[in-house]
């Protein structure tokens, strides 16, 4: 099995019922994808990639990101077009929000990410050659065909030196929660978290209560509000 197949089993089930509710808690950002939208985004994000950065499935994609939904679009964008994803710089193409812009390096194709709530776009120029994703995505359509589409042997992850395919994550993702769990997963940075709870969760036909904080010991309270509030399961 692929990430691709994985996702497509859990939007057969329900389509229409939340995969993830993002909470922003330094811009009060709250939004709510369900399955339907977030393969409508998934779509138009992996159209992109093929058409205006020409990948296949020798590419290595570097996700500069933290935790929010867009990074887990990203992601599975990347998997679904049959790429791989790296968390760390020094690929042809980077995505990269504000704080990791310098983190391109060398990189040929730089997308950013204003992470402003809504999918806002910049509100600022930026630097020539830096895409403004959210300017970008909406004019790919809506429907995606893989030109390499992924087997359950393609390589998913290249990061530190470990490779993991495709096979290897929804191995992994496998039975880690109970089925239609609630789980909530609070950070700022660690994306290598979010991939491996998102696809989880995928696996459990559950939903994801993602909450960006930077110090989520100070945010504990607003954190075991949302937590009661999102009827959350797991945490």
């Amino acid at each position: 099995m692929t990430i691709a197949d994985l996702l497509a089993s859990a939007a057969r089930t329900d389509p229409s019922r939340p995969v993830v509710t993002f909470y922003d808690l330094e811009s009060g950002e709250r939004i709510e994808l369900s399955l339907t939208t977030t393969m409508n985004w998934v779509a138009k994000t992996a159209n992109m990639l093929q058409d205006t950065l020409g990948t296949d499935d020798e590419t290595t994609v570097d996700v500069l990101l933290p935790l929010h939904w867009e990074t887990a679009v990203w992601l599975l964008a990347i998997w679904v077009a049959g790429s791989a994803v790296s968390l760390a710089p020094g690929d042809r193409i980077a995505v990269v929000d504000p704080q990791t812009m310098d983190e391109a390096g060398n990189a040929d194709d730089v997308v950013a990410l204003s992470l402003r709530p809504l999918a806002g776009r910049f509100t600022t120029p930026l630097p020539p050659g830096v895409i403004d994703y959210n300017a970008e995505v909406p004019s790919h359509g809506d429907r995606f065909t893989a030109y390499y589409p992924p087997s359950s042997s393609t390589v998913a992850v290249r990061d530190d030196g470990q490779v993991l395919t495709h096979a290897d994550l929804v191995t992994e993702a496998a039975d880690r929660y109970p089925e239609g769990s609630r789980v909530l997963l609070v950070g700022d940075r660690d994306a290598g978290t979010l991939m491996r709870t998102m696809l989880a969760v995928l696996h459990a036909q559950g939903s994801l209560v993602l909450v960006r904080s930077t110090a989520p010991q100070g945010d504990a309270e607003r954190i075991a509000s949302i937590a009661e509030t999102e009827r959350v399961t797991v945490r």
